[in-house]
Order: C-alpha cells, then structure tokens, then sequence
C-alpha cells in the first residue's frame, strides 16, 4: 500500500491549529489574493520593490479606497503574500509566484471561473455521485457535453487549465507513441484534435481515428482543417458512457490523454475492455495521465488531488485524479498487461504502455 503524508513530521497542536484555520478560512483568502492580483495591487506592489507602499501611497492612485486596500491587503498578510516593513506594504515571495507563475495564474482561474460556484453543492454531489454544481453553467447531465457551450470566462480558463497541462507533455511522448511504427493510430478522447494534429504533422504516413462525442469532433475536425492533416483522419462519435458502443478496429496503436479521470471506474473498465477488443494482434495501448501517486514533488501531488473534487461538483460526478494502481488493475481486467511505465513527463504526467495478456 502506498505510504503519504503532506504534514510536518513533528507539529505541535498549536500550530496544526493554525493550519486548521487556513482551512477554515481558505475561500477568503483565495478571493481576496485572486482580488490583489487582478486589480493590480500585486503588481503596484513588485513594480515599487523592496521599498513598498503605504495604504495611503496607494490609494493616492486613484485605482483603490483605502478601504478595499486594508481589507485585501490585510488578508494577503496573513496569507504571506505581502508583509509590513515600516507600515508599507512589500511583496512577499509568494505573491510573486501569484503574480508571475503561469501555473498557479491557470489554477487561480481555473478554480475561480470553472468551479467556485458549482463546489458550493459538493456536498450534494458526493453523496449522489452527480454535478449538481454544472447548473452554475447549463442543464447538462455531463460537462464534456456542454464543453464546447460553456460561457465565457468558464471555456477560457477550462482549456487553459486542460492545455497548460497537456501541451507541455505532447513535444517528448511522440517518440514513444511510434516506437511501434504504427499505421492505424486511434486517439479516444480526442477532444479539440491537438495531439492528432501533433501525431498527423509528426508521422506523414499514419492514419488517425479521432474518437469523442459528436459535437466535440466538430471542433477537433475544424482544426484539423485548419492544420491540413484532415485527409488522413476518420472522425468517430461515440459517446463512450454507452457499454454497447464498439471502437473502430484493428488498431496498431490506440492513445489516450488526461481522458480516463472523466469517468467512473465502471465505465473505464467498460472502455478498458473496448479498447483491448479493438486492438490489432499486436497492438498496443498507451495511457497518458496525472496520477497523484506517482509525482516527484508534493506541489503536484497536492494540485492534483485537489482538482478531483472539480469531477465531482462540475464534471461527472463519479470520477478523479486515480491512482496509477486504480489503471493497471482494471487494464489487467480487460485482458492486458503493462509493459513499461515512464515518469516525469511535462509538468506531472506518466505514461504506461500496455499490450494484450501473453503478446
């Protein structure tokens, strides 16, 4: 069994205490940092340097009262964003990471316009195992079949979110993906069509088979248009949460990306057994994904366990951020076995390459 612990070997009470209240507060002060940095107060801050501001310089400006400065300054103190030197305000190590670190800016975003407002029903949605919260968006049953209908700032920030994590990932695994040199190449899930643009452009001989929901392949399909690969392309929509229906078969290679944390263990081992049944005798399937259990570094682990509850309240209701371990039994359910497993890819991805039992 795995072994984790995110807290300090020795704390006292006391101070888990304080980390309780943190808890406590923990939507306050996401807003009111959230509040610093898009109006500016942040940057005003990091633009003054290490001498800082008063309240009063910077209300001066014009841009604050003094009142919303005391209020989101204060609760920025307390988080460690800023601290007083003399009575000034000086941007603390922290608040630079909130103002120049481009993965923390996507998930400040990513909480704020995708989820905040549909977690307030997590509850309900935990105990229902349905995303009560969508109704924030749209009459849904799923997410994935509004995606491409969600208001702005929600769509944005969503594939931001999405593309951030999986744009870093697509330059270093095309190698592996034809390692096998293979000819039919099926990417399920294939969402807007950027790593079956990636694989088209990589590889000027491969035939791709793009597989998702009808209305997502529409997109997939206008950028593939747009890229000039489309002439090697089958598009197949499928809505996968159906057990009866079949994949496309006798497939070199099938692929899929950040795809499988949309569901329910039931219905990946629905499309685990699929995918195997749709494989060429010698075919192969690799997975890509961000499982928490395998991240070198707490930060992406703790990212990565958080954004679990965003499937529950938002996306479908029963799925997560899995455990590689969570993949593999349910692979090896469907009659396959894993070959090799590679960690460290992009920011917090790893890829695991199964093939059928005995090949």
């Amino acid at each position: 069994m795995l072994d984790k612990k995110f807290s300090p070997e020795r704390q006292s009470a006391f101070a888990a205490r304080f980390e309780a209240q943190k808890i406590a507060f923990g939507p306050v002060v996401f807003q009111c940092v959230r509040y610093a940095w898009k109006r500016g107060m942040l940057q005003a801050l990091a633009d003054a340097g290490g001498t800082g501001l008063t309240v009063t310089d910077m209300a001066e400006t014009g841009k604050w009262t003094e009142y919303a400065l005391k209020v989101v300054l204060e609760t920025c103190l307390s988080a460690g964003v800023v601290y007083l030197s003399a009575g000034r305000y000086v941007i603390d190590k922290t608040g630079y990471c909130v103002l120049t670190d481009a993965i923390t800016q996507i998930n400040l975003d990513f909480n704020h316009d995708v989820c905040y407002e549909g977690l307030f029903k997590l509850d309900q949605s935990l105990d229902q195992e349905k995303p009560l919260g969508l109704t924030a968006f749209g009459n849904w049953a799923t997410l994935y079949q509004g995606l491409s209908q969600l208001p702005e700032p929600a769509k944005t920030s969503w594939f931001a979110f999405d593309h951030h994590y999986s744009d870093t990932s697509f330059p270093t695994i095309l190698p592996d993906v034809f390692a096998t040199a293979p000819r039919r190449l099926m990417d399920i899930g294939a969402n807007t069509g950027k790593f079956s643009c990636a694989a088209l452009a990589y590889n000027p001989s491969v035939e791709m088979h793009l597989v998702d929901l009808p209305r997502q392949l529409t997109v997939a399909e206008d950028n593939l248009q747009k890229a000039g690969v489309h002439e090697r392309a089958s598009f197949h929509g499928i809505d996968l949460l159906d057990k009866e229906a079949a994949l496309p078969a006798d497939m070199d290679l099938i692929w899929m990306s950040q795809f499988l944390s949309c569901f329910s263990e039931p219905a990946i081992a629905s499309i685990l057994q699929r995918a195997s049944e749709a494989l060429a005798t010698n075919g192969q399937l690799l997975i890509m994904d961000t499982f928490w259990d395998r991240q070198r570094y707490d930060i992406a682990a703790f990212c990565l366990i958080n954004t679990s509850p965003y499937f529950t309240a938002m996306a479908s209701g029963n799925s997560k951020i899995y455990e590689s371990a969570d993949y593999i039994r349910m692979a090896e359910a469907a009659g396959l076995q894993l070959l090799t497993a590679r960690d460290d890819i992009g920011y917090c991805h790893s890829l695991l390459r199964f093939a059928k039992a005995g090949k």
